[in-house]
């Protein structure tokens, strides 16, 4: 089956760029990070110093390590779900749930491989960064030089293996358990129901969240900037609980939508058939943009406000408190990349793959003006259910954070920051998605429904 592998990634390369892109990515933010282990151990760094490095791979690592393996986990899940046609086509002539299995593993292997070797260059170049952020601030003495060794080599090469396997055996075990005849009907309607292994996951992401938000303003109101230790994750745990729960998410907000969106005409109809239909997809596409909005806004405001308590209190910052802010702006700064290219990726990959359908559509009556107007109500839906999502995500940090360090529940900042991080994801999903469709109905429409 390994063969079976190889050749399935020659034939549909386009399909698993999606995949890669997400390993490619996650690998190098690994290592990045890891980097700074093999920095403080061989660099000559001691005190706060070696503790800034520490903290830097820890923290920020930890944090970025929990996205990349969810976004890889989401990103395979969807490329074997466009997919359905052809496993259900394999099984029908016979090839065996285990053996889809060592297929579908056997190409998440080969990518992650890939992928990692090839994030080595740009992991030790942003481990640089990394360090250069820290010179530059007075956090780590300019003497001590940028060490790239084993313990990157090995989280970045073993993490993203190890996570890209695991994400396949849970997809291929989902993907292969069911019959012949189930495999075609979720190929032709992607409905995108929970397990009950996700709704688990869900809940527990959302107790952690909110037990960080009650240990906040309980265990730690009036312990100062200490509060950020607590609060500062809230908001990540509480976005990756709601985007476990997506597809439950969309298949109710395509519900509630679907009358106002028939107001827009044949361009709205064809929107809200086609939602219902696609579920699972679309889950997958309002996942970034959950975990962009809620860790973004989350961590812009908890900064806000602390600047804002500090400068109340007329305190100037320590060292530490220096470090703390440096943390959370490489947080937001890595989230913002991470999940911006994710989402761009993730969308060109499920509108590429719909160039058959937008064939089809097209020559049922429908115009290419017609095609594109749907799609972009489609991406409307998505930005505001994510936007909402993710809002609410933020809220678990904002919220208690304020309380206990203010005795405000409203954070400090203006709404224009807000405005600004939904701007950018409504900005990157109606963008992303209009280019993508647009090439995809450049190819004749005859010529696209027979592929």
């Amino acid at each position: 089956m390994f063969a079976l592998a190889i050749g399935s990634l020659r034939r549909r390369a386009g399909a698993f760029t999606a995949s890669f892109l997400a390993l490619f990515l996650g690998s190098t933010i690994i290592m990045a990070f890891a980097s700074m282990l093999d920095t403080a151990a061989s660099g000559g760094a001691t005190g706060e110093a070696q503790s800034t490095l520490v903290i830097m791979a820890n923290v920020v690592g930890g944090w970025g390590l929990l996205l990349v393996v969810f976004a890889v986990t989401s990103t395979l899940t969807l490329s074997v779900r466009q997919r359905a046609s052809e496993i259900a086509l394999l099984k029908s002539v016979g090839a065996t749930p285990a053996q889809l299995a060592r297929m579908i593993v056997g190409e998440a292997a080969a990518l992650a491989v890939a992928a990692a070797l090839l994030a080595i260059v740009p992991g030790m170049v942003a481990g640089r960064g990394v360090l250069g952020l820290l010179h530059d601030t007075g956090q780590v003495p300019p003497e001590i030089g940028h060490s790239f060794g084993p313990v990157a080599l090995s989280m970045g090469i073993g993490i993203t293996t190890v996570s890209a396997t695991a994400a396949a055996l849970i997809t291929a075990r989902r993907a292969t358990r069911a019959g012949v005849a189930d495999s075609m009907r979720s190929a032709a309607v992607d409905t995108g129901r929970l397990s009950r292994k996700r709704i688990v996951f869900a809940v527990l992401f959302l107790l952690l969240a909110l037990d960080e938000a009650v240990i906040t303003v309980t265990l730690m109101d009036g312990k100062g900037s200490d509060v950020m230790a607590t609060s500062g994750q809230a908001d990540i745990l509480a976005a990756i609980g709601l985007a476990l729960l997506a597809p439950a998410i969309m298949r109710r907000a395509t519900a509630l939508l679907g009358r106002p969106l028939r107001a827009f005409g044949a361009a709205g109809e064809l929107a809200a058939a086609t939602m219902r239909r696609r579920t699972g997809a679309l889950a997958s596409a309002v996942t970034p943009v959950i975990l962009f909005v809620g860790t973004a806004v989350g961590t812009l405001y908890l900064q806000a406000t602390e600047n804002a308590a500090m400068e109340a209190a007329g305190l100037a910052k320590t060292a530490e408190q220096k470090s703390i802010e440096t943390l959370n702006f490489v947080v937001i700064g890595m989230v913002v990349l991470f999940t911006a290219i994710m989402l761009v990726n993730t969308l060109v990959a499920a509108t590429a793959h719909r160039r058959r359908e937008f064939g089809q559509t097209r020559l049922a009556g429908a115009t290419p003006r017609q095609v594109l107007a749907s799609v972009a109500l489609e991406s409307a839906v998505l930005t505001v259910t994510g936007v909402a999502c993710g809002t609410v995500a933020s809220v678990f940090t904002i919220v208690p954070f304020g309380l206990a360090r203010r005795d405000s529940a409203v954070p400090a900042g203006d709404a224009w920051t807000y405005l600004a991080v939904v701007a950018l994801a409504a900005a990157l999903t109606g963008a992303t998605t209009w280019a993508a469709t647009r090439r995809a109905i450049r190819v004749p429409a005859v010529e696209a429904a027979l592929r």
